[in-house]
Order: structure tokens, then C-alpha cells, then sequence
């Protein structure tokens, strides 16, 4: 006779029991998570803009691919960078320290227009004065794309992770020094000369503990907003740390 014993109708009731809880619970729970998740990231979105916001108050609002000083830039980018690291800004030696190689060059393109007023240059043919004034006026030119160069691309970069100095000495030597910002200890300032207390400029020398000591952002505009910067960006990276959102 087929008869269903007391322990199989406890285990029957049993297993639908764990399938109601699995069919209603976890997908509760799942939402839960979800909203969880997207709270975090709706609150990590409203650090970043804020701290943009922040940084814009310091700062400015700088863009121009030209200028000293280029603020969260589109128009700015370098080969070290990694895939999710975010440019804070990037700093260039202010314009003023140009005028001296810009006044040379002027006076350098001058300079065989004065050819005339040497008597012994008349004894020089025609066809070698034209080709002595080219090679000069290439020269000339050289020596300006140069400076400029060396101006444009020796940067200070200032990203959300590290600080970064690029030297770049000529189209030959480029140098590429680095820290991240949880290893800076001190940071300091110098502005000396009238020249550089009249238009704002001097050096800021970053203390780290990385393997290159001290990073110095030389000659650049407004070194006391770049300090506020690096301050701000090391109250984030601690905070980051303590809430354990560091990438």
C-alpha cells in the first residue's frame, strides 16, 4: 500500500517555502543593491562637479590653447596619460617670460636691413649677399620656432591622480617627471623680481615622497592658485581614501 509518509509532506513544504523566498526576496534585494549602486554614483558625479565648480572658482575659466594656463582643457592631451585619468589643468611658464627671445628675433630680422651703412659690404657680390641673407633670415627663424617650442611644450600638468612636469629642452630632449598627489608633503612658492611680482609669476616647488623628490613648476602664472589647486585635489584624494574610491 503507497502511502506518503509525515517527513516527505515537511520536505515538500519546505522547498516551496525557498522558492517563494527566492521568487520575491531576492529580486527585492537586487533592486535594493541597484539603488545602492546608483546612489553612489549619483553621489561620485556631484563630487566631480563640485570640484570642478570649486576649481573654476580659483582658477578661472582658461581654455585657449595658447594661454599659461588651461583649466579641465579639450585641447590639451600627452601620450603618459591613462584611459580614465582626468586633466585638472595644465600650466605653461608665464607669457612674459617670451619678451626676451621675441625682442632678439625682431632685432635679428632687423639686423641686415643695417647692411647698408658698412662700407665693406658694397665689395660683396650682389649673389652672395642674397644667399647670406637667407641663411640668416633661416637662422633667425630657426631660432625663434625653438623658443617657442620649448615654451609650448614644456608644461606642468596637474591631473586627478599625479603632478606632472614635462621638459622639453629641444626637439631631441624631453624630460618626464612624475608624482602621484598621495605622495606630496609640502608645497611652496617663490616669487622674486620685479618682473615676475609685477605680472604675478614664480615657481612652485612640490615636496613628495616618490622617487623624484621635489617637482618644480617653474616661472608659471599665479603660483599661489596653484597651491589652493593641489590642496584641494589632496582634501579629495583623502577623502577618496577614506571612503575607499580610489581607482
Amino acid at each position: 500500500m503507497d502511502m506518503v509518509a509525515p517527513d516527505d509532506m515537511v520536505e515538500t513544504k519546505r522547498e516551496l517555502r525557498n522558492e517563494i523566498v527566492e521568487n520575491k526576496v531576492e529580486p527585492a534585494m537586487v533592486k535594493d543593491i541597484n539603488k545602492t549602486k546608483k546612489k553612489k554614483m549619483v553621489a561620485k558625479t556631484d563630487i566631480t562637479g563640485d570640484l570642478n565648480d570649486r576649481i573654476y572658482g580659483i582658477v578661472g575659466h582658461t581654455k585657449h590653447s595658447l594661454s599659461s594656463l588651461l583649466v579641465n582643457p579639450h585641447v590639451f592631451d600627452f601620450e603618459e596619460r591613462a584611459a580614465e585619468e582626468k586633466i585638472i589643468l595644465v600650466a605653461r611658464p608665464h607669457w612674459f617670460t617670451n619678451v626676451s627671445w621675441i625682442i632678439i628675433s625682431i632685432l635679428l630680422v632687423l639686423a641686415p636691413s643695417l647692411l647698408g651703412f658698412i662700407p665693406i659690404i658694397d665689395d660683396i657680390p650682389a649673389r652672395f649677399k642674397t644667399i647670406g641673407v637667407l641663411v640668416w633670415y633661416l637662422i633667425t627663424f630657426a631660432y625663434a620656432f625653438e623658443n617657442f617650442l620649448s615654451w609650448y611644450f614644456d608644461v606642468y600638468i596637474i591631473t586627478d591622480e599625479r603632478v606632472i612636469d614635462i621638459s622639453f629642452n629641444n626637439l631631441l630632449d624631453k624630460k618626464f617627471s612624475e608624482a602621484k598627489l598621495s605622495m606630496i608633503q609640502d608645497v611652496t612658492s617663490r616669487v622674486s623680481g620685479l618682473g615676475q611680482t609685477m605680472f604675478n609669476y614664480g615657481t612652485v616647488y612640490i615636496q613628495t615622497a616618490a622617487e623624484v623628490a621635489e617637482i618644480q613648476f617653474e616661472m608659471i602664472p599665479n603660483p599661489e592658485k596653484i597651491i589652493k589647486v593641489l590642496q584641494l585635489l589632496r582634501q579629495e584624494e583623502e577623502r577618496e581614501t577614506l571612503e575607499g574610491r580610489v581607482r
